[in-house]
């Protein structure tokens, strides 16, 4: 019997889990779709085995993967998403996860995710194999969004879903400046110009769908004048000043 923790923004998607997961002798411990929520879960239940989305509805799931390694947790992780972008699976290796099963996989190939992790090695199935393989043999071919810091994924994840900077701050507890200043560094590293830009990106990488996503402030399907609009207004809360004071 493995100790799990779940962490995933759906929770018709969490109670599937722990069905399947408890009828399999393991046990649940709780989860959550608030990373906050479950870092606290994490440090007072003590879990073997983190199973955690990437995606979180505007967050990263690699900003819990890197707090589990600042803090230097004994918690094994099992990335358990739909993402099959060779960035993803890479970055997530690096961050110290010991498991990557892609959402569309079997059931037996999650519990052997598990029971591997538990046990202290690692479990890639053929398919993510050959994503991480990909990484390796073209690394010419990953896209820029891996060149930034868990926290720059994050706040471009939350730009190009059209949160200003004050929103996102609110959320990370940031000030809007600081947010702005590590916008304007993210966008600098990516070598865009503005917000429609980067949305363009994003897109073409598949960071992000062509499609209007959940909470955003403007629809991606909208008229490019309409997205020029929106790119404007984000665009006005760039610092003046440098880059200093991002945290």
């Amino acid at each position: 019997m493995t100790r799990l923790y779940l962490v995933d923004d759906h929770q018709i998607v969490r109670e599937g889990l722990r069905a399947m997961l408890e009828a399999k002798g393991h046990q649940v411990v709780g989860d959550s779709a608030d990373m906050t929520q479950a870092l606290a879960d994490l440090l007072r239940l003590d879990p073997q085995v983190l199973l955690l989305d990437l995606n979180l509805g505007g967050r990263s799931g690699f900003e819990l993967l890197a707090e589990l390694q600042r803090r230097n947790l004994p918690i094994r992780c099992v990335v358990l998403s739909m993402s099959a972008q060779p960035r993803d699976v890479a970055e997530a290796l690096r961050m110290g996860a010991s498991a990557y099963v892609l959402k569309g996989s079997a059931g037996i190939e999650l519990t052997n995710a598990i029971e591997a992790a538990a046990q202290g090695r690692r479990y890639l199935g053929a398919e993510v194999s050959a994503l991480a393989l990909e990484v390796l043999v073209h690394p010419d071919r990953i896209d820029p969004f891996g060149k930034l810091s868990p926290r720059e994924r994050q706040i471009v994840s939350m730009v190009v879903n059209g949160q200003s900077s004050s929103r996102i701050g609110l959320e990370l507890h940031l000030s809007p400046k600081t947010v702005a200043t590590y916008r304007s560094r993210l966008m600098a590293k990516l070598g865009v110009p503005d917000v429609t830009a980067l949305v363009r990106l994003a897109i073409q990488y598949r960071l992000l769908d062509a499609a209007t996503q959940p909470g955003a402030d403007f629809d991606l399907r909208q008229t490019p004048p309409q997205l020029a609009l929106f790119a404007d207004k984000a665009d006005q809360e760039l610092p003046t000043d440098g880059l200093a004071g991002a945290a």
